[in-house]
């Protein structure tokens, strides 16, 4: 997402041909998502989005009273609303959601009720960034130790130019809860908002957004590696990057699009993945470069923008496109990568988006069906079955799968969306070891398989990563029903759709939770395991 800094408007229907970031910077970047959740009709005048995220102009929350019926059955407004306006969450192993606020260098956690339901839970401001480190649109990942990484940004509070690239970083300890300062990999003075993904291995590999670059973090070293990257036909710039089962990451171009590579860790190399057949980028709508430091080299002309892609169930990859006409607009073009059965490695065209609408910088999301939820540029919300698109309402916000199956819309307003449809019982969890008794403030194993479903289930066009493919476990008491996450670390993988291979992961007894016979489950993206007994004493 590139946009200069005072030159975002937000998104409305009036600009709707522009680039994907001037479509939602309102919504996304700066966490103004009250405005989406208005009826489109009511879009008007944008509201001016300056930097650093402490001056943006917010409107005011809109009284419960006075909001309007939302386009869905499917979409409700929780009735905790967040103290402030918020732009971005992830899912912690503990069940809990830890959201960026529209500040970005403030952070809070959201807890779910007793009864299990994030319709209800309560907000909790958290330890907030390092001084000079104010990041938006960053490189992100939980990590199998239960921590969060984030990496980077394409805007940081107190720049000069049109984009910031900043190579900051930090790492956020829910059980210290400290942000700590993460240094860059040698000689990357930027990183931007740069693609990256979580390998199996658990290393947190992070593509530099201006060259072919690549590097990894080691989770428990806090060391980077710069690795080879052969074969890569462009710069990482725009990319959305896809773990699939086999361990492999793979990526549609948006300079040299409709090319696409696989990144193979075991090889230390891009394989070419062949023509994504139809062209899934925008043009872009820059004819001179953005600014990104002091030198006059130091300007980057964007090479447009992309939609997110999900990895399904069945093994096919949906990969969504930005829009097709000038500067962005027009109906965006899918594509889908096969990676079993008689057309593995090879691409199908999908369905076009209907209504002229496409998911250019945009996000989706696995749902436990196995339909992808698809957020087009309009502030329509899409279904998308594997073979054609449901139109599903209109809602704004930045989207995170919560362990119930929802998604939670993290905006000004924050809301839910409560799909239909079940997940077949063969993508479920399995346990196959688990204690038959625990006790409170003590950590245990537990063995099984699929514990890291089967996708990442998250997905951005590029930066605004927020995967949940790591398990949780729910304790829930059988006398009084309540709900309790035993906050999980150290994963034995941190890969997808892993099948019969037995995977492990720890979890830690809360203190507080109930004693007595209880019910365990294991939940991977919204899906989970048969439940077993346990007593917890």
């Amino acid at each position: 997402m590139d946009r200069p800094i005072g030159d975002r408007p937000a998104f409305s229907r009036s600009n709707a041909g522009t680039s994907g970031v001037a479509r939602r910077a309102g919504v996304l970047a700066v966490g103004l998502a009250v405005a989406a959740f208005m009826p489109l009709s009511s879009f008007a005048a944008p509201v001016r989005v300056v930097h650093p995220p402490s001056s943006v102009v917010i409107p005011r929350p809109v009284p419960e009273s006075a909001r309007p019926v939302l386009q869905s059955y499917k979409i409700q407004f929780i009735r905790s609303q967040p103290p402030v306006p918020m732009q971005f969450g992830f899912l912690m192993t503990d069940g809990t959601v830890l959201a960026q606020s529209g500040a970005s260098n403030t952070w809070y956690k959201y807890t779910p009720d007793a009864t299990g339901s994030y319709a209800n839970g309560t907000w909790k401001q958290v330890a907030t960034l390092p001084s000079g480190y104010v990041p938006s649109a960053f490189a992100s990942a939980v990590l199998a130790d239960g921590r969060l990484v984030i990496s980077g940004g394409e805007y940081n509070a107190g720049g000069h130019y049109d984009l910031q690239l900043t190579n900051l970083g930090a790492i956020y300890d829910p059980l210290k809860n400290t942000w700590t300062r993460l240094g860059h990999p040698k000689g990357w003075h930027w990183i931007g908002d740069s693609p990256s993904s979580v390998l199996p291995n658990g290393a947190f590999l992070v593509g530099q957004k201006l060259t072919k670059q690549a590097a990894y973090l080691d989770p428990k070293t806090l060391t980077w590696t710069i690795v080879p990257t052969p074969g890569k036909h462009d710069f990482n710039a725009e990319e959305g990057w896809t773990l699939l089962a086999d361990g492999s990451v793979l990526t549609a171009d948006v300079k040299d699009a409709p090319k696409s590579e696989r990144y193979v860790s075991s090889a230390a190399k891009w394989e070419d993945a062949g023509s994504t057949i139809v062209d899934l980028h925008s043009p872009s709508p820059y004819t001179q470069c953005l600014t990104y430091g002091p030198a006059k080299k130091d300007c980057y002309l964007p090479p447009g923008e992309i939609g997110p892609s999900i990895l399904r169930p069945d093994g096919t990859v949906f990969y969504t496109g930005s829009g097709s006409g000038p500067s962005g607009s027009g109906s965006g073009h899918t594509s889908i990568y096969h990676t079993v059965g008689k057309d593995a490695g090879k691409w199908t065209v999908g369905p076009d988006f209907p209504n002229s609408d496409n998911a250019g910088d945009s996000f989706a999301s696995l749902l436990p069906s196995g339909n992808v939820l698809v957020f087009g540029v309009s502030g329509t919300l899409y279904e998308f079955d594997g073979t054609k698109f449901i139109t599903e309402g209109a809602v704004g916000g930045a989207p995170l799968l919560l362990p119930t199956g929802q998604v939670l819309m993290i905006g000004y307003s924050l809301s839910l969306y409560t799909p239909s449809g079940k997940p077949q019982q063969s993508w479920a969890p399995t346990i196959s070891s688990a204690p038959s008794s625990v006790t409170r403030g003590k950590t245990y194993m537990i063995s099984g398989t699929q514990f890291n479903g089967l996708s990442q289930a998250m997905s951005y066009g590029d930066e605004f990563q927020n995967a949940t493919n790591y398990p949780l476990v729910r304790i829930t008491n059988n006398k009084s029903g309540h709900v309790f996450y035993a906050r999980t670390h150290d994963h034995s993988t941190m890969g997808v759709a892993t099948g019969s291979k037995t995977v492990s992961t720890f979890f830690d007894v809360p203190k507080t939770i109930e004693t007595g016979a209880s019910a365990l489950q294991v939940v991977a993206n919204g899906i989970p395991s048969m439940p077993v007994s346990v007593t917890v004493n």
